[in-house]
């Protein structure tokens, strides 16, 4: 699949990332919207990192493809949120605004490796 160091060093991104999101999303204030809202980026920006880690250790190519096309959903939907976020000014600012553009990054990663695998 790909570079074992480069392949590690993606992981703990998205580790870190999404202990960012689980972080970010604990100081919501308690609110309905917050606690839905936070509950949907919690689980699709906490996925992006175990499933890429699952892919990196897929037993085939087609298992790959498959299991990166799916951190590739999780990025998109990750980013769909925090843009809810913004939108709707919950959160911290400075925060958010970090998370927010780091999320863009790694859908535009995860975007490349899916189209990169596919072709293979």
């Amino acid at each position: 699949m790909g570079n074992i160091d480069a392949n590690r060093l993606l992981e703990e991104r998205t580790l870190l990332f999404a202990v960012g999101v689980v972080r970010f999303v604990a100081a919501f204030a308690p609110t309905d919207a917050a606690r839905i809202i936070g509950r949907q980026l919690i689980k699709c920006g906490t996925s992006i990192g175990a499933n890429y880690r699952e892919a990196n250790r897929a037993e085939s190519r087609e298992d790959f493809v498959h299991k990166s096309s799916v951190v590739l959903k999780e990025s998109s939907e990750t980013d769909y949120w925090l843009e809810l976020c913004t939108r709707t000014e919950l959160g911290d600012p400075a925060t958010r605004a970090l998370l927010a553009q780091e999320a863009r990054e790694l859908l535009a990663i995860f975007t490349t490796i899916n189209r990169n695998a596919k072709g293979r």
